[in-house]
């Protein structure tokens, strides 16, 4: 560890995320930089990572606890104003090993729409409209399928869609999405009205393609100003004045200071404002009452927090409609749409038909119907318990507290019934239910060998008859109204508030602004407001949600401030 303390880094990234492998690849490509890359997971060199972290099917990572952080809980239904609480914590998974959450999620390379960037610049992102943007994104990609303008050729992250070869129950969802009128666009990140595609993937050979193993190649970890060093937890920022000279990790039993020019935190949108938060950057008041020192008053750290709200429906898949034997991967195409509500933008719904629900044997017996609000308006926060690094965090996501999010999931939830009555979809299920994910549920779903084999036995259990599988179905997944009940808005709007989920999207609690906006916590390059020596680079510092899975926009904010570093942007 001395060896460590001994250098004097040009550059701290605190995270191998997303956006922190990019980070460490970049600036460490200058090769008068010193990078030290921190990271709280385990790394695993190229060519040895994990089967699991490889798997195409993505619910062998992110169910094992060995790659995620433990004890990460959230409410997500919105506050109940008045009433007491009430409302349970249910685990919210991320990534707590080389590459962060892009090692353990689904794999859904697609990048939002135009407007959703020009709607970032328009609140004070100057120079990240979607012309500020659309480079970015290409240097990231080498695109597997399409050229021209709008894809790049080159970059670390292969992007491929399994366009044909569908497993029965997507087959049927398609077919049911196209009698309603919506054509297939082939291309989601460079056809942007509304339709269903293929869905792009950073996946290549049938093995996922994380930001680590894109990013930090064999030949980049080579790089002798570059160090990575894993294990290791950052406990605190360490101050000259109000300017950060470093960081102090524990790694194991031990604790380190490391020192930098400047430290750069890419923690992502729950741990960043947490970590600015005990480090005294944060509101003043709510700091003061924890009895930590303010270093900086921003109000905004932890507030505005953002994700895609959203149910499912699942469905007990007919033999011939299962996810064929060999084949891992369940998800294969998606329906972008718009609400049509006053004052929501276009693209603003989405739907992904998944194949199978889960690692498990009644998993594999089980389609889903995946139902969210692509463009959100309803906002939460992250707030401290304690100074004290290891408590808990308060996440609140306060889901659907904005009536337009409400209004949109009952337009969704009445999709999806109309969907699953069609024919095409019929012919592939014998029982459709809304799910709400139990307590029991959630406890089958850690991948481990005691549910492997519990699962199994339930799984052939299911295949007996409905009587059996009904009991199953109801005892251990849906616990909740019929999709005949849903039909009264009352019973529909009860079942949303109690059941929304997040879908690992969190974003925008420490947003980009202009700096006489209160709520902005960083400039467009990522430098916190009122101290030196410190930039943040992840989903946190994203003005609003896009309408897309946050990784790839991620990734993109880690290549244009890498090049705002650089002085290359």
């Amino acid at each position: 560890m001395s060896d460590f303390a001994a250098v004097h880094y040009d550059y701290i990234i605190i995270g191998a995320g997303s956006a922190g492998c990019v980070l460490a690849n970049r600036l460490s490509a200058r090769s008068s930089n010193k990078v030290l890359l921190v990271e709280a997971g385990d790394d695993y060199a190229p060519g040895h990572e994990p089967s699991e972290v490889l798997d195409s099917f993505a619910a062998t990572a992110h169910s094992n606890p060995r790659f995620t952080w433990q004890g990460l809980s959230a409410a997500f239904g919105p506050r109940p104003g008045n009433a007491p609480d009430s409302r349970p914590r249910r685990l919210y998974t991320q990534g707590r090993v080389i590459g962060g959450t892009s090692s353990i999620n689904g794999m859904v390379a697609v990048r939002g729409l135009p407007s959703d960037y020009d709607d970032w610049a328009a609140h004070g992102a100057t120079g990240w409209d979607w012309d500020g943007v659309l480079p970015y994104f290409r240097r990231l990609e080498t695109d597997q399928d399409f050229d021209g303008p709008l894809h790049g050729k080159d970059g670390p992250v292969p992007l491929r869609r399994i366009a044909s070869g569908w497993p029965g129950f997507v087959k049927g969802v398609c077919e049911a999405v196209e009698a309603f009128g919506f054509k297939n666009l082939h291309d989601q990140n460079g056809a942007f009205g509304d339709g269903y595609s293929p869905i792009a993937i950073s996946n290549i050979d049938n093995h996922r393609v994380s930001s680590a193993i894109a990013y930090l190649t064999r030949e980049v970890r080579q790089r002798p100003n570059l160090t990575i060093l894993s294990g290791a937890r950052a406990t605190r920022l360490l101050f000259d004045g109000t300017r950060v000279a470093g960081v102090r990790a524990r790694r194991g039993g031990e604790t380190i200071d490391l020192s930098a020019r400047e430290t750069i935190i890419s923690m992502g949108a729950l741990h960043s404002p947490a970590f600015l938060m005990r480090n005294g950057i944060g509101a003043a008041k709510e700091l003061a009452a924890l009895g930590i020192g303010v270093v900086a008053d921003r109000p905004g750290v932890g507030k505005h927090l953002m994700e895609h709200p959203g149910v499912n429906f699942g469905c007990y898949l007919k033999r011939d409609a299962r996810l064929p034997s060999g084949m891992r991967r369940q998800m294969f195409a998606g329906l972008r749409w718009s609400s049509g509500l006053d004052g929501c933008p276009a693209g603003d719904m989405y739907i992904i038909p998944s194949n199978k629900a889960s690692w498990h044997g009644v998993g594999h017996r089980l389609g889903l119907l995946m139902m969210w609000v692509n463009r959100s308006y309803s906002t939460g926060e992250v707030r401290l318990t304690s100074a004290d690094p290891a408590a808990k965090l308060d996440i609140d996501f306060n889901m659907c507290s904005d009536w337009r999010d409400m209004a949109r999931m009952i337009m969704g939830v009445r999709m999806m019934i109309k969907l699953q009555a069609h024919p095409a979809v019929q012919r592939t299920c014998a029982q459709i239910f809304p799910v709400s994910y139990s307590d029991r549920a959630r406890k089958y779903a850690v991948y481990n060998r005691s549910n492997a084999i519990q699962m199994a036995i339930g799984g052939a259990l299911m295949d007996l008859g409905s009587p059996v599988r009904k009991l199953m179905v109801d005892r251990l997944i849906a616990d909740g109204p019929s999709i005949e009940e849903l039909s009264d808005e009352s019973t529909m709007k009860a079942w949303i508030a109690d059941t929304v989920v997040g879908h690992w999207h969190a974003t925008s609690t420490c947003r980009m602004g202009a700096s006489d906006d209160p709520g902005a916590v960083t400039d467009p390059t990522g430098r916190v407001y009122g101290v030196d020596g410190l930039r943040i680079c992840d989903a946190s510092i994203m003005p609003a949600v896009p309408c897309a899975n946050t990784n790839i926009p991620t990734i993109m904010a880690g290549e244009k401030i890498s090049a705002a570093i650089l002085g290359e942007d």
